[in-house]
């Protein structure tokens, strides 16, 4: 049953990490150069496991797995709103 719950969390916040993450570099990001160069995602999906490390371990359910799939999913998030940003005309 634990093991359900922390499936649940981290796929409920690294799905919600990426979307978020792709609207806002689609949205307010589309014209920072910095966000298409091929580092930007590594830099961003590193540093938002650092920030989500010290809140999963306050939680007994996750554990530092969680922190490393979210800040995979945010540095994905990162690469497609940074190729969205390429492709999508009038951006």
């Amino acid at each position: 049953m634990i093991e359900l719950l922390w499936l649940a969390g981290t796929g409920a916040a690294t799905a919600i990490g990426y979307l978020k993450t792709r609207q806002f570099v689609r949205g307010k990001l589309r014209y920072v150069d910095a966000v298409k160069k091929p580092a930007a995602p590594l830099i961003t999906g590193a540093a938002a496991a650092l920030v989500a490390a010290p809140v999963v371990a306050l939680l007994p359910v996750v554990g530092t797995i969680s922190a490393l799939v979210f800040g995979t999913g945010v540095g994905v998030g990162v690469a497609h709103g940074a190729k969205d940003t390429r492709r999508l005309p009038g951006m």
